[in-house]
């Protein structure tokens, strides 16, 4: 063997053997890594219960039905006083006040005229009294005058004969003076039916204005429909300054003045992305989460889904369907406007080994996870049932073993 030969195989061996020492140093320092993240890393036990695959959503509480308040069709109205907002009331308790002092001079003068009205129809109906009884006393003298009259037409033939002739005239006299008073009487009662029907309707038309300034008067209180909390709605007579409607303010008949949400038929108004649309249908169950109150767990049915997609505002522009679920039984605490999340489920798989997702990675193109074992983590091979926003059921751990929720491999040694 040559010179050069030796030399070759003398180089060979010493970058050899300082691989292996590097690869030990590698593994040495990977396990010491390991070992000193140990004690950091946070962990959780896999858990043995019914798994809920959910699509998880966002939206805000909703009011299923609404009390409108509206201005009475009275004219210059203002209001006087107004329910706090967000202030419990009860059905029947008064939330809204107007100006009434008008009103009340108005009732005033009606009730003057009224009286005046039934006054001067009570005159007339005393003056037509009177006057058909002297015409009914005059049509029986002038029936009076008649017969005599004809008595003594009747007596022609033993008087004389110029006697016999004032007689007849006497008769024809009677006869047409009875016409005329049939006539007089007529006319009365005519014209006094007339004037007794004009006065009527004076006093119908008072009485009509008095019970319209009534019920105006009733009107100005407007009572609570149900029992909730006022919603003032905002004045856009005050545009571009608008801001809710307040004492002092002018307002128009039938303006919208304030809301009052029904609080028992409390629903959930959330968006389920496109993606998710095929995956859901009216009466999957849910899980409502409000997040001003996140120790709740509400569970509901799914009501319906919106037919159409909605397009967002967002950039890129996404798109959305309305998904709505009324609450069974919602607590007292609970607003329309509040925020929230709901669950849809849409499978449920009963006894599956659950983890969080945090504790899944991917080794190899293979999901594990990592078991702690002897001071250390061990990567262990897992399949995947099923997911969920926050855990992940699985199989190839044991319900109870505690599985890491960082990658230690990643985790940056304690010094």
């Amino acid at each position: 063997m040559t010179a050069s030969s030796r030399q070759l195989r003398l180089w060979t061996g010493l970058v050899g053997l300082l691989a292996i020492i590097g690869a030990g140093s590698a593994g040495v320092y990977r396990l010491e890594k390991i070992q000193q993240s140990a004690a950091t890393l946070p962990m959780a036990p896999a858990r043995r219960a019914e798994f809920l695959v959910m699509i998880r959503c966002r939206g805000e509480l909703k009011a299923g039905r609404s009390a409108e308040l509206y201005a009475p069709v009275v004219p210059n109205l203002r209001i006087a006083w107004l329910a706090p907002p967000g202030e419990a009331v009860r059905r029947g308790d008064p939330v809204i006040k107007f100006d009434s002092s008008s009103a009340q001079q108005q009732l005033v003068q009606k009730e003057a005229a009224l009286r005046q009205a039934l006054a001067t129809l009570a005159q007339a109906v005393a003056q037509e009294r009177e006057t058909a009884q002297q015409d009914q006393s005059d049509l029986a003298d002038a029936k009076t005058r008649v017969e005599v009259a004809r008595l003594e037409a009747s007596k022609a033939e033993i008087v004389s004969r110029i006697q016999g002739e004032e007689n007849r005239i006497d008769l024809g006299v009677a006869e047409q003076s009875l016409k005329v008073e049939e006539a007089t009487v007529a006319l009365h009662a005519t014209a006094s039916k007339s004037r007794i029907a004009s006065l009527t309707r004076q006093v119908q038309t008072a009485q009509a204005d008095v019970d319209i300034t009534n019920r105006r008067l009733a009107q100005m209180v407007i009572p609570a429909p149900l029992v909730g909390f006022v919603v003032i709605e905002p004045n856009f007579n005050q545009w571009p300054n608008t801001r809710p409607f307040r004492e002092g303010d002018n307002v128009f008949a039938g303006m919208n003045l304030a809301e009052m949400p029904d609080l028992s038929t409390l629903m959930m108004d959330a968006k389920v992305e496109e993606i998710d649309r095929g995956r859901v249908a009216a009466g999957d169950g849910v899980r409502i989460h409000i997040d001003a109150l996140p120790e709740l767990d509400m569970p509901a049915k799914l009501d319906q889904i919106s037919p159409m997609a909605e397009l967002g505002i967002e950039m890129p522009p996404t798109r959305s369907f309305r998904a709505y679920a009324t609450l069974p039984h919602p607590d007292r605490r609970l607003r329309p406007g509040m925020n929230g999340g709901m669950d849809i489920v849409i499978n449920r798989i009963p006894n599956a080994i659950s983890i969080p997702s945090k504790a899944l990675f991917t080794r190899a193109g293979k999901p594990v996870v990592y078991l702690a074992s002897r001071g250390g983590y061990k990567p262990i091979e897992v399949q995947v049932q099923a997911r969920n926003p926050d855990e992940v059921a699985v199989t190839g751990v044991a319900a109870g073993a505690l599985v890491a929720l960082a990658d230690p491999a990643k985790v940056e040694p304690v010094k």
